[in-house]
């Protein structure tokens, strides 16, 4: 199978890129802080006032849990944008369509390649995975 149109792949990758960029992911980090805020004032009152406060430290230790991984989300996140960029400035630099294996090409655009009984399953580095039937 031939890669010969170049302008699909810039395609594909521009749909790619647009996903990533527009995806909806959980609250948002301003969110967890202006709430974590309200609950350590919260927390200092009930405290001072020798008050029961679990359920004030559990849903603290909850929303730093969740900021953590909105974090971890987020530097995937411009993690993978980053890789697409980078395909798409390669692909953009080639000069003429692939019809045969190149391997500086398979070497940036491809993390791995799965063969099964039936298809091969073809993980690019931006995330995207293509299944190809026998």
């Amino acid at each position: 199978m031939a890669l010969g149109k170049k302008d699909t792949m810039n395609e594909t990758l521009q749909r790619n890129v647009e996903t990533v960029l527009t995806g909806t992911y959980g609250v948002p980090l301003t969110e967890i802080d202006a709430r974590l805020e309200e609950l350590q004032k919260e927390l200092l009152k009930v405290a001072n006032a020798k008050g029961n406060y679990d359920s004030i430290v559990d849903e603290i230790y909850s929303l730093r849990e969740a900021k953590q991984n909105a974090q971890m989300d987020n530097a995937e996140r411009e993690g993978m944008k980053q890789r697409i960029s980078e395909m798409q400035q390669f692909l953009a630099e080639q000069t003429q369509n692939i019809t045969e294996y190149d391997e500086q090409l398979v070497r940036r655009l491809i993390e791995k390649i799965t063969v099964y009984g039936e298809r091969v399953t073809v993980e690019f580095k931006s995330g995207t995975s293509v299944d190809v039937r026998r």
